[in-house]
């Protein structure tokens, strides 16, 4: 059953360290297989208000950031694969936790009011001004603990950027002024 924990960490400690040095170091060489992180997944969450357009669309449509998402946590599920006669629980959990991350991160960019309430660590490192920082999705136990948590929502800053944001596209757009109001009047409550 030590299984469990250790398999919950491991996933967690995973999830910091490919999100800090793989996607965001090796991806921000244009030329890496790992450049969809930050060169698309990140220019997408930027311009549409934390929303990925490639989650809209099925898994395998084409080869794009999703799919490369789906294949890398496959990938690692089955390099744990061996340890299952020895350590089930362990492998179990690390199963788990991959689809788990998927089906998370999925989400927070179909449904960026959910992320923002239920994975802020999320969305904080997509919307906040640092985003080279909270570098989990699921939770932020490595975040935490290696002192990489820097929180946005519900801070003065993102109450300051939302306001920035509905002013700039009233201005654009006069006819949207009342509808970002609405929506943007809310997330301030909060």
């Amino acid at each position: 059953m030590i299984g469990i924990p250790l398999g919950l960490l491991a996933a967690n400690a995973t999830e910091w360290l490919v999100h800090k040095y793989v996607l965001h170091g090796r991806g921000r060489d244009k030329r890496s297989f790992w450049a969809f992180h930050w060169h698309d997944h990140h220019r997408n969450v930027r311009r549409n208000d934390h929303v990925d357009p490639d989650y809209e669309r099925p898994l395998f449509d084409r080869w794009n950031g999703q799919s490369k998402e789906a294949v890398a946590l496959v990938a690692a599920t089955v390099l744990v694969a061996p340890l299952f006669p020895i350590a089930p629980f362990f492998v179990g959990t690390v199963t788990y936790s991959a689809v788990n991350y998927y089906r998370k991160h999925k989400r927070s960019h179909l449904d960026p009011a959910w992320a923002r309430t239920h994975l802020p660590w999320h969305y904080d490192h997509h919307m906040g001004p640092n985003q080279h920082a909270n570098w989990c999705v699921t939770r932020p136990w490595f975040d935490h603990l290696m002192g990489t948590r820097e929180p946005y929502v519900g801070t003065a800053r993102e109450q300051q950027d939302l306001a920035k944001r509905a002013r700039r596209a009233a201005a654009t757009n006069p006819m949207v002024e009342s509808t970002i109001e609405s929506t943007i009047e809310p997330l301030l409550a909060r």
